[in-house]
């Protein structure tokens, strides 16, 4: 007790040395106390929280536009022996092959192993590769057209380097604690923003014949505690993973929104996440998987778990998972909880046979719903190393030869990352038109190490984990290797030379007697300061994936002091991976203009240099809310174990309340609100027109689906399956094959054959209900039904030509509905002195509650109400919903 407590008070001051609000100690709920939902749902029952158990997993059907997808992936299951089915499902363990994760190989069919690879914004481990703008980035767009390139693009180059599936896009963490390590790999904490950004990436990777992974599944949005091993590198001895507990309705209203979309999409597949929910494993959580994901959103694809996520064979398999990643129980153990363990399991009949077959058909359904016959081409990188020459079975030092080719996959996607490096760079801030600059200002100075290069070389700390030069991705899995890095200090220096102007800078943030002669001098000071943040496996600057903070980084505040008491121009640029915390700079007179520029990738500096010479206007809008103290967003990560040693508990008692919701609830005004940005020209809206549509009404489906399907028929004899006496095994290989014809001495399992392994129900065959909000990818295809055509007039009130994003929300006026919700958007290019109409849809699911008695979602009696604007608190024109 006397450790823990000290632990505690050790915790506690890090937290708030770094922190600058008042808050005093971090909340154990991880809510704040003012912040609580209205909705009595949201607040935690007595007792533990509970997932409840749902059998059996259901089968694929090859609903939607799967059908040929299935039928084809059928007749090759249908040829398959049972060592070859669970060779497909299994990961042959971490670095024994060149990708992260790869399964076993189909070598009689001359079916070659699946390559799965990061990451969510480009491809890890390689070279001759882009280094692409975050998730966070594409949702600054607000454009799907760029989401959908940028998708298309990350999928050709996974497509040219062999990988067969790319692990991303990101819908969880979504983005509940602002200082959540991982958000800048997603979209939005907005569901809506985010499930159509991330069905654009979806569509953008698959359309270039590559399987796009949606992840991590669900309500993983906090590194900390994320995996019971890792809190053991912080200090903290817990025996379980953290569990995210929820009610039912905010499950379904905020964080399994986006998933519908990926699914609708057609996402191939999703990566199951570290976390429990409600106290049940992710990759094991049978309510989660079966019941919500592959019956109520009818997935067609398969279930793979993050890496080391899976807790248990038998289980597992039975709650929904399809596939084991990257095999092994711990990292080069060379022992699986499925590979033998799988096969014993089909041959004892604790997992059903048609449940291995489903297995196999969902994984090889998704390679050729994606059309990857036609485009798989040879894996030629090695993640392990980038030497040409090496180990092929890298952990085993085994089959050295040629590993990496060196393929060069990058086409011309550096204009794309430039133009989306622009278009998601938001201006918050332009007192008496300060920018565009002109370039032949008379005295150029930029300061921050954050506008300069790494000392080591834009990759030299591995996974991008420390904080050294201008920040252009975070830290972690979700990283890619730079081809090279425009830094802004480059960048600028290029643009005022060729005006043969002035220019000087200092990277040094500590350097204050320069920094203070230098901006006396300066006629324009540009400040580049930033916050990082990453994966819970490394550490940076004392943050363990989630930041302690929400201040700048590396002395950020006090450079922007310095410079902006010495200079009457200086202009703040900000790279960070989410929101921080802005002081006065908003109302500062000496700081003239503020803009974000995020993650924006290996042409940062060119991107911000467009913007700040006017080569672009910019259009971009904020993906999420600017507060003034970090209590104000009523969330935030639990620092703390709060059960002992016992997995800790995170409430969600905030419910859909995050991000601007939990601003609007509370009534607290931001420093720049959800949806805000400017541009170098004005707009103005108007004529709001609402067409209600004649549509049928809602009808919950009620049809069963068919019997599982006979694929095979393997036997039972232990004999044929084991280790062929002339095969030579590769030192901590995953195998289907047994050691024993003994099933017990095989499994290697001392609780071998208890029968609670066997939930009720788990083997059941026969037809099964189809969940009344289910029947098609996606859930109830009549929640698609668009009720109502929006369209709206959009000006433009200046003198030169802009982009506007016009943003739809709703009120759906119950009492326990936030202010609004985003349901829509547009970005419209405008012609200065012209205008263009903004046409937008309102879906039925877009009006609808989540009923958790009905377990469907409804349009309940509230009036409801429509509002078009440029923010989530800047909405001139709306109108009643009849």
């Amino acid at each position: 007790m006397q450790w823990l407590a000290g632990a505690l008070l050790a915790a506690v001051h890090l937290v708030n040395a770094q922190d600058g609000t008042n808050a005093t100690v971090p909340f154990p709920n991880a809510t704040y106390p003012n912040a609580t939902s209205p909705d009595p749902a949201a607040s935690p029952a007595s007792g533990p929280a509970f997932s409840p158990p749902f059998y059996p997993s259901p089968w694929g059907s090859g609903a939607g536009n799967w059908s040929t997808a299935y039928e084809r992936a059928r007749a090759l299951v249908s040829q398959l022996t049972l060592l070859e089915k669970v060779n497909l499902t299994t990961g042959v363990g971490w670095q024994s092959e060149r990708c992260v994760g790869e399964t076993g190989a189909i070598p009689r069919l001359g079916f070659r192993a699946l390559c799965l690879q990061d990451s969510p914004l480009g491809i890890r481990f390689t070279d001759y590769n882009s280094a692409f703008p975050a998730g966070v980035n594409v949702a600054a767009t607000f454009d799907r057209g760029l989401a959908y390139a940028r998708g298309q693009a990350m999928g050709q180059e996974h497509r040219g380097k062999g990988v067969d599936v790319q692990l991303g896009p990101v819908s969880g963490p979504l983005g509940r604690n602002a200082a959540g390590g991982r958000n800048w790999e997603g979209f939005s904490p907005d569901p809506a923003l985010t499930g159509i950004m991330m069905a654009q990436t979806i569509q953008g990777i698959q359309n270039a014949g590559v399987i796009a992974c949606a992840k991590h599944y669900i309500v993983n949005e906090q590194e900390r505690f994320r995996q019971a091993p890792e809190a053991a590198g912080m200090g903290f001895t817990i025996n379980e993973s953290l569990s995210s507990n929820l009610d039912d309705a905010t499950l379904h209203e905020t964080y399994l929104w986006p998933f519908a979309d990926a699914v609708r999409a057609g996402v191939g597949s999703i990566m199951c996440s570290y976390n429990q929910i409600n106290n049940s494993y992710g990759c094991q959580n049978s309510y989660i998987l079966n019941y919500l994901l592959k019956g109520e959103l009818d997935f067609q694809g398969f279930v793979v778990s993050d890496w080391q996520a899976q807790h248990s064979g038998v289980g597992s398999a039975l709650a929904g998972m399809d596939m084991s990643m990257p095999g092994d129980v711990l990292f080069n153990t060379g022992t699986s909880y499925w590979g033998a363990n799988l096969t014993v399991a089909v041959l004892n009949g604790t997992v059903p046979e048609w449940r291995l077959d489903d297995m196999a058909v969902r994984i090889l359904a998704a390679w050729y719903y994606v059309g990857r016959d036609q485009t798989q081409v040879p894996v030629n990188f090695d993640s392990w190393t980038l030497d040409t020459f090496g180990y092929r079975h890298y952990v085993a030092e085994e089959a050295y030869g040629l590993v990496n080719e060196h393929v060069d996959v990058r086409a011309e996607h550096g204009t794309l990352i430039r133009q989306i490096g622009s278009a998601s760079t938001v201006l918050l801030k332009n007192n008496n038109s300060a920018l565009p600059l002109t370039g032949r200002e008379r005295f150029t100075a930029v300061f921050g190490s954050d506008a300069g290069s790494n000392p080591y070389g834009p990759n030299g700390c591995p996974d991008r984990g420390c904080d050294n030069g201008t920040l252009a991705m975070g830290w972690g899995s979700g990283t890619a290797n730079f081809p090279y890095l425009v830094t802004p200090e480059t960048a600028i220096q290029n643009e005022i030379l060729s005006n043969n102007g002035v220019f000087q800078s200092i990277t040094d943030n500590f350097a204050g007697t320069q920094i203070q002669a230098l901006a006396s001098q300066a006629s324009v000071a540009i400040v580049f300061v930033n916050a990082d943040a990453g994966e819970g496996f490394i550490t940076v600057d004392g943050n363990t994936g989630d930041r302690n903070n929400l201040t700048f980084w590396q002395g950020g505040d006090v450079l922007i002091q310095n410079v902006s008491s010495l200079c009457n121009n200086t202009i703040v640029v900000m790279h960070t991976v989410g929101p921080v915390l802005l002081s006065n700079y908003s109302e500062n007179p000496n700081i003239t203009a503020i803009l974000w520029a995020g993650l924006p990738g290996e042409q940062s500096g060119n991107s911000i240099a467009d913007v700040l010479y006017g080569r672009v206007n910019p259009g971009a809008k904020l993906p999420f809310t600017f507060g003034a103290a970090r209590e104000d967003y009523g969330t935030d990560i639990l620092y703390i174990p709060n059960e002992g040693t016992g997995a800790p508990q995170v409430s969600f008692t905030e419910g859909n309340f995050i991000d601007y919701r939990a601003f609007d609830q509370a009534g607290i005004a931001p420093v720049y609100e959800f949806g805000f940005g400017l541009s170098y020209t004005t707009f103005s809206y108007s004529n709001l027109q609402v067409n209600k549509l004649t549509v049928g009404p809602y009808t919950p489906t009620t049809r069963q689906t068919a019997a599982a399907p006979v694929l095979g028929n393997v036997s039972t004899d232990a004999s044929q399956y084991q280790l062929p006496s002339n095969f030579s095994t590769i030192p901590l290989y995953i195998y289907p094959y047994l050691n024993s014809t003994d099933l017990a001495t095989a499994s290697n399992d001392s609780s071998y054959g208890s029968s609670d392994s066997v939930p009720a129900g788990s083997q059941d065959a026969s037809p099964q209900p189809i969940p009344a909000a289910g029947g098609a990818p996606g859930g109830n295809p009549e929640l698609y039904d668009v009720l109502y055509q929006v369209r709206a007039t959009i000006t433009n009130t200046g003198s030169i030509p802009g982009e506007e994003v016009a943003q739809l929300y709703i009120s759906l006026g119950g009492p326990y509905d936030p202010k609004v919700v985003l349901r829509n958007f547009q970005r419209l290019s405008i012609q200065p002195n012209s205008s263009a109409t903004f046409t937008a849809d309102i879906m039925r699911r877009d009006i609808s509650n989540w009923d958790t008695s009905a377990q469907n979602w409804v349009v309940s009696t509230s009036p409801k109400t429509v509002y078009v604007g440029s923010s989530s608190r800047n909405l001139p024109l709306s109108a009643t919903l009849s």
